[in-house]
């Protein structure tokens, strides 16, 4: 093998996929995602049976990413992982491993914060996706996340907005979960939207100062009004499914959009890139889109593969980190709660 290539491995299991990436110079050679089934049942992550999975898969998720990446072990450069923020269990399990292997192997560890990391998803190598010139506004939203962060370089970021209760995407699997649609169901939100009117039924949206969000009144209100159409006719939700949810997403996606115009008006910035598993919405990518028409944005959105939990996004700010030789040591820890 040539010297000059740098092979990262890169681990993800902050939450309830277990992944494995391998890059070469900031290209994907593969990268494995095992999917924990089993939280379905419950409506929503478990974190004990999510560390349980985590440490069923993590072997052979890691064997297959490097099998399909056609190298050897022995050909890694370093080792990147997930330290938070996330589930403890879920990051003990990736914490442990990725030390264990780069003590065997004598090679570098290089920490990743897992937000960071769908931000920096951008800078995976792909021809026929083009990278976010610096600097650039990032939204940023997830189960667990929902901020605004101006992106002044790989390694210096600001957050200008967040949540200051419930993140996007529990807003949509709470949404969801009212009209007794399974888990997870922002996906399931998104599919009948499609074929809805998303002026059915207004909601509310919270009055937030500033670039922050809030999403637990939305969901309350929600709530509310289901409760009183259900009472005032049993088959509502049945009858009125499609339109419901496309109202919520219709609600959701402005409040979203509403920030982003008002953060890149303050900033003068308008290269704007989402990442996180809720920008997978369709919904999202389309107003993103047409933000460009509107308001002279450039709009960058990440290949599918890379908007969810994946070890591909932890491999590229491993190669990234390892550039400047920003390697961790033994010592470092988990972190359920972790600010870049």
């Amino acid at each position: 093998m040539s010297s000059q290539n740098v092979y990262i491995l890169g681990i993800e299991s902050s939450c309830d996929d277990t992944s494995a990436s391998i890059l070469c110079n900031g290209t994907v050679l593969s990268n494995v995602v095992a999917t924990q089934k089993i939280h379905e049942q419950y409506g929503g992550v478990v974190p004990e049976l999510a560390s349980r999975a985590h440490q069923q898969n993590i072997v052979p998720v890691i064997d297959q990413a490097i099998k399909q990446a056609n190298i050897d072990k022995s050909d890694l450069s370093a080792i990147a992982f997930t330290s938070g923020p996330g589930l403890m269990g879920s990051l003990l399990v990736g914490t442990s491993f990725a030390k264990s292997l780069a003590l065997a192997l004598d090679i570098p560890l290089i920490d990743v914060n897992h937000m960071q990391a769908h931000i920096l998803a951008h800078f995976i190598d792909e021809d026929e996706f083009e990278k976010p010139d610096f600097p650039f506004l990032a939204l940023t939203i997830s189960g667990g996340h929902t901020q605004i962060v101006r992106v002044n370089d790989h390694f210096d970021m600001e957050i200008i907005g967040e949540t200051i209760d419930d993140a996007v995407g529990e807003a949509f699997d709470k949404s969801a979960k009212i009209l007794g649609l399974t888990y997870p169901g922002g996906p399931l939100i998104d599919k009948h939207a499609r074929s809805g009117n998303p002026k059915a039924f207004p909601f509310t949206k919270p009055r937030v100062d500033g670039l922050n969000f809030s999403f637990s009144g939305l969901k309350t209100g929600i709530l509310y009004f289901v409760q009183k159409q259900v009472k005032e006719d049993p088959n509502f939700i049945k009858e009125n499914l499609e339109d419901v949810c496309a109202s919520i997403q219709y609600t959701i996606i402005n409040i979203l959009m509403d920030k982003l115009k008002k953060a890149s008006k303050e900033t003068g910035i308008k290269s704007i890139a989402i990442g996180g598993g809720v920008s997978a919405n369709s919904g999202i990518r389309k107003a993103l889109k047409e933000g460009e028409h509107k308001y002279g944005w450039k709009t960058f959105v990440p290949k599918f593969e890379y908007t969810t939990d994946n070890a591909a996004m932890i491999g590229i700010v491993g190669y990234l980190k390892y550039l400047k030789k920003d390697f961790t040591d033994m010592d470092v820890v988990a972190k359920a709660r972790s600010k870049f």
